[in-house]
């Protein structure tokens, strides 16, 4: 592992037998806007990537949707051939229409396709992880996931995938997908101000399975955000630091892959996450969410 991966906040977390930056980052905003098409300074972009790469991030996540297949084909251009430390985390299971939407497709041809894209557009012959994204842009839907999840399980049998995870998922569907196969992570939104899946986070970390929240500051109420800007007025930090910092007190298993199209925010993340909060301001900041 990059030596410099010692001084990111948070230290390692085993992906099954792959050890992972806890700080790791999210390519998602590398793609043009609303996810869609290429970035407007694609050398920008490419330097992002590899100042994550050389800040010692191990664990990038992707998806073939973003773009679609933009993000994967500039993470080829950045970083290919990866250093022995480095995953990449992928999500199946859905694709982009015209208008920009997110509908599902978790047919097994579906996934065999968005599987083999992925290897092609990141230059793989075996994907690291790889998350089955479940419901849609609204949440989680109840359901079986078997099916799907029986397809992902069948490529991993052929070689193509080490290891499988489940995105945007009830815990039943988490439960469901452990009968089926083994999971090394799930990612679903989680954040100071919505604590849906406190309980999933502890039966997870006693399993050893990595938790990956996404939107640290999604759908937070202004109330919410301003006694969040308190706190971080007072430690002369940056909101998003705070809450990344709190991510990363709140268990082990959490993972987090905040995204930014900025170097300079990629560094303000990897430095902020390294906040020392006291048991006072722990406190507080958990009455955000309550």
């Amino acid at each position: 592992m990059n030596t410099l991966s010692a001084s990111l906040p948070g230290g390692t977390w085993p992906l099954g037998d792959l050890t992972v930056t806890r700080f790791g980052y999210g390519a998602m905003q590398l793609a043009g806007p609303g996810v869609m098409g290429p970035p407007a300074d694609r050398d920008g972009a490419l330097t992002i990537l590899r100042e994550a790469a050389d800040l010692g991030i191990t664990h990038i996540d992707t998806s073939g949707a973003y773009g679609p297949r933009v993000t994967n084909e500039l993470i080829r251009e950045a970083l290919h051939p990866y250093r022995e430390s480095l995953h990449i985390v992928t999500k199946v299971g859905a694709v982009r229409d015209e208008q920009g939407g997110w509908p599902p497709a978790r047919r097994p041809e579906d996934l065999r396709r968005a599987v083999h894209e992925n290897l092609e557009d990141l230059g793989l012959d075996v994907l690291d992880v790889v998350n089955l994204r479940l419901g849609d842009a609204q949440g989680p839907r109840p359901g079986s996931l078997a099916e799907p999840f029986e397809a992902l399980v069948e490529l991993q049998q052929q070689g193509l995938i080490r290891h499988l995870g489940v995105s945007n998922a009830t815990a039943e569907q988490v439960a469901e997908a452990q009968v089926i196969a083994p999971i090394v992570c799930v990612q679903n939104m989680y954040n100071l101000a919505h604590r849906q899946d406190d309980e999933l986070i502890d039966e997870l970390a006693d399993k050893g399975i990595a938790y990956v929240p996404f939107f640290p500051l999604g759908g937070f109420t202004p109330l919410e955000s301003t006694a969040l800007s308190a706190v971080a007025t007072r430690l002369d930090a940056t909101p998003m630091s705070v809450a990344l910092a709190w991510l990363l007190h709140r268990s082990p298993n959490i993972l987090l892959i905040p995204g930014t199209s900025s170097v300079v925010h990629l560094r303000e993340n990897a430095a902020g996450t390294g906040l020392s909060l006291s048991d006072e301001e722990l406190a507080e900041l958990d009455k955000i969410g309550r």
